[in-house]
């Protein structure tokens, strides 16, 4: 029940003292007339001034919920039309601070929507509900165990007084590209009224829209793609404007009242905002809300109105695949692995599903297989939306290498098949636009489409599309066949690459490579010699030599394996310092730029900083060569490097490890940074996002996936620990490392049970966010990457082996 309780004047800052409204009558700004909507229905009709309206920036990275509807193949592994699977919905939303905020329509990374909210007005306040509100979030749709089984979600946002309550209900349709939320609306007072803002963000920009009303409906516009909102009960009140200067939400926080509506932003374009008037019924009050999108006009009404049609019942049984419709519980049930995974977890498989949806969702539906990195812009609040940016919603070669090897582990045999057969799209050819140079490398990051962004040459993400072709071979995904025809079509070109390198000409890149050398490893920054690099060129080109063995290609085989043990060879003398300044100076470094670790070379600039000594600069790369079989867990190279990776001695700046605690739970956790001297965080000054301060105050945090990373090591060191004769691990063992690794990931994940790139790592001022330690930050969540680092820990959990482990590199480099 909600408590009456009168409001105060310390409040919000959009909230203002009742002694400004002195002159209204209580209800005036509550009843007045629609103005509403449409020409030819009477109204006179208004063009809003103000144009562009202000600045436009993204919304907040911290994201609870994600969601899109799960869609099958058709028989040729690619999302389409057809009598078996159905019309295909190509719409994604994310959730953030009790709002919906970014929404795609069409291709995965194109934006049409920034952010739709309530506005509660009352007789002395205007509140907005991602400011001044209380917010809590849960699944619409559990198992017996509460385990969630579908991205529906409840968000239940109340009043910090108490005078009102909202609970939406969100996700999309799967018969149309529509998005749905139902709001049920609770106040302890007739005269508190709800406004629906609308925050469009139309071809991926937020400038360059129009926008207009029409019959109770809200429309924005570009070029020719449409956004409409509509509600099962018509809008009143209906307003459009630019934003900051002629919308609603700027009118409204002047005083409380609606004084000029307008009907059309008019031929101008820019930054706008829409509004409208719920229709409230008393204290209570129940009505759907449809976003609909479109190619045109006709498109995004025919959305909508299908949506509305179908009503809240059968759209939301559909999208959680209840009955005979397929939805995501469809998808859960279709996972073999899972349900023996969930005695490994320590939240009894919770995190588990959500990972599993999560991981699914980021898939591209224009383009089959093209698995992105996380659903959002880092730092969106403060990164401008002026210009079209994917941010992460695209594809890297290493995140779509984690991704798929996670769903693989989950038992789905579908996905990382059409994935793997996607990546050729993403690797550099003869006909690749703007190509004068090598071929056969994998593009830095690309839209889902293929087109070129980011291209410099990090051979970590050349090698892992051969690892990873390897694993589906060896898993019988793809036949002997298939992998025959795939070395010759894509890995053998890769493979070749890793061994010999070339020049790169292809847009500003104009580089020789010369393997194991990178131009960047896998932080993206720095050139060199990389352990974890290396660790993946040698997992890659002795699979390579497996495939080729296989295909007949003797001679490429020998080569690629030669190559092989020769990068293998020379990882220590090239990566291991003997002469470190710090601990016992004998450690793996996080990048060398020359192949002598013990010159005291110096890094160079990344991030705001100046490069470093690069022997003071550790990261948990050499790991990898665990991981992938390159060295054993007890090589003594990487057990010396441990303590430096460990210590709590090193200044904050050059430090890793950090640990956790949290309320009601009993332990500390684990977590470390990228690399010392990280910039890539929030600032230590201000608290503030990354590069909103001067360059050099910045912090990288903690990220979780690295919990994961540490949590697959300590599980091969164990093994490799137990006594002659003992091939398993006892139950206080795995208990153990379930308690400390697996326990740690799922702590880190927020209250929607999404993953994040970074938490809070208690270092620096905080002023600005306020996060708890431990508390995923604004860089990116949910991340792919850790979601399925997570996934791949628990899989290695149950089968007491680690799931990315090559034993054919291990096998052959001792040959």
């Amino acid at each position: 029940m909600l408590s009456p309780q009168k409001k105060g004047n310390d409040m919000q800052p959009i909230r203002f003292r009742k002694t400004l409204l002195s002159v209204m009558v209580s209800a005036v700004g509550l009843c007045q007339t629609a103005l509403g909507a449409a020409p030819g229905t009477g109204v006179v009709e208004s063009v809003a001034p103000g144009a562009p309206g202000k600045a436009p920036f993204w919304s907040y990275s911290g994201k609870t919920g994600i969601g899109t509807s799960y869609e099958q193949y058709n028989e040729d592994g690619q999302y389409a039309r057809s009598a078996a699977t159905g019309p295909v919905s190509k719409v994604w939303f994310s959730l953030a601070q009790g709002i919906i905020t970014e929404t795609m329509f069409g291709l995965i990374h194109e934006a049409q929507l920034r952010e739709l909210q309530l506005v509660i007005q009352g007789p002395d306040f205007v509140d907005l509900e991602a400011q001044d509100t209380d917010s809590e979030i849960h699944y619409l749709s559990v198992d017996g165990e509460g385990r969630p089984n579908s991205l529906a979600y409840k968000i239940i946002n109340r009043d910090k007084e108490g005078l009102y309550e909202i609970e939406k209900h969100v996700f999309t349709d799967p018969n149309t590209n529509s998005l749905m939320m139902r709001v049920n609306f609770r106040s302890t007072d007739p005269a508190i009224q709800a406004y629906v803002h609308v925050d469009p963000a139309i071809g991926n920009t937020g400038s360059g829209d129009t926008a207009f009303v029409d019959r109770q409906a809200l429309y924005a516009q570009q070029d020719e793609t449409t956004l409409v909102v509509k509600a099962s009960q018509p809008l009143e009140n209906a307003t459009v404007g630019f934003a900051g200067t002629s919308d609603g939400l700027t009118d409204l926080k002047k005083d409380g009242k609606l004084d000029n509506q307008h009907t059309s932003t008019g031929s101008q374009q820019g930054n706008v905002a829409l509004l409208a008037r719920l229709p409230l019924k008393g204290t209570e009050t129940t009505i759907d809300l449809v976003v609909g999108f479109g190619k045109s006009r006709e498109e995004a009404d025919k959305a909508a109105d299908k949506t509305l049609a179908r009503g809240y019942a059968k759209v939301l049984a559909h999208y959680n695949g209840e009955g005979k419709a397929i939805g995501w519980q469809d998808y859960l049930q279709s996972l073999p692995a899972l349900p023996a995974m969930y005695a490994q977890s320590t939240d009894n498989g919770k995190l588990l599903n959500v990972s599993a949806m999560v991981l699914k969702a980021q898939e591209d539906k224009s383009n089959a297989g093209a698995l992105i990195a996380s659903l959002s812009n880092p730092w969106g609040d403060t990164t401008s939306a002026e210009q079209s940016s994917t941010g992460y919603k695209a594809v890297w070669p290493r995140d779509f290498y984690q991704c798929a090897m996670a769903l693989l582990a989950l038992g789905d045999r579908q996905t990382p098949k059409v994935a793997f057969e996607y990546l050729k799209k993403v690797q550099v050819r003869e006909d690749t636009p703007g190509n004068e140079g090598a071929t056969g490398w994998f593009l830095q990051k690309t839209h889902v489409d293929g087109e070129l962004e980011w291209m410099s040459v990090q051979l970590d993400q050349t090698a892992m599309p051969i690892m990873l072709g390897w694993k589906l071979w060896q898993a019988g995904i793809l036949d002997d066949n298939q992998i025959t025809d795939w070395y010759q079509n894509m890995l053998k070109p890769a493979a070749e690459f890793l061994v010999t390198g070339g020049q790169i000409k292809l847009g500003w890149n104009d580089w020789n490579i010369t393997p194991p050398l990178t131009q960047q490893e896998r932080w993206e920054e720095q050139w060199g010699y990389s352990p974890s690099t290396t660790a993946a060129l040698i997992a890659g080109l002795t699979a390579a030599s497996d495939i080729a063995e296989h295909a007949g290609d003797t001679n490429a085989a020998q080569t690629f394996l030669n190559t092989a043990k020769g990068y293998s060879d020379k990882v220590e003398a090239s990566m291991f310092t003997r002469s470190g300044e710090l601990g016992d100076g004998r450690y793996y470094l996080r990048i060398t730029q020359n192949d002598d670790p013990n010159d005291g070379g110096t890094l160079s600039y990344s991030n705001g900083y100046a490069g470093l000594p690069e022997s003071q600069v550790l990261d948990a790369g050499f790991l990898e060569l665990v991981r992938y079989g390159v060295r054993p867990a007890t090589d003594p190279h990487i057990v010396d490097s441990l303590g430096e990776l460990d210590s709590q001695v090193l200044p904050e700046h050059l430090k890793l490890k950090y640990t956790f605690t949290y309320p009601g739970v009993v332990g500390e956790f684990p977590g470390w940074r990228r690399y010392g001297n990280d910039g890539y965080g929030e600032n230590q000054n201000t608290g503030g996002n990354w590069m909103t301060s001067e360059p050099g105050s910045d912090r990288g945090r903690v990220w979780p996936f690295f919990t994961g990373e540490r949590g697959h090591y300590e599980l091969a060191l164990a093994k490799a620990r137990l006594p002659e004769g003992v091939s398993t691990l006892s139950d206080e063992q795995l208990m153990q490392l379930k308690n400390t690794y697996v326990k740690s990931m799922e702590l880190f994940a927020n209250e929607g049970m999404m993953l994040p790139e970074q938490v809070w790592d208690g270092v620096g001022d905080n002023s600005t966010h306020g996060f708890e330690k431990g508390e995923g930050t604004n860089s990116a969540t949910p991340l792919a990457w850790t979601h399925a680092e997570y996934v791949k820990l628990v899989r290695s959990m149950t089968d007491q082996a680690v799931w990315d482990h090559y034993p054919i590199v291990q096998e052959k480099l001792a040959q």
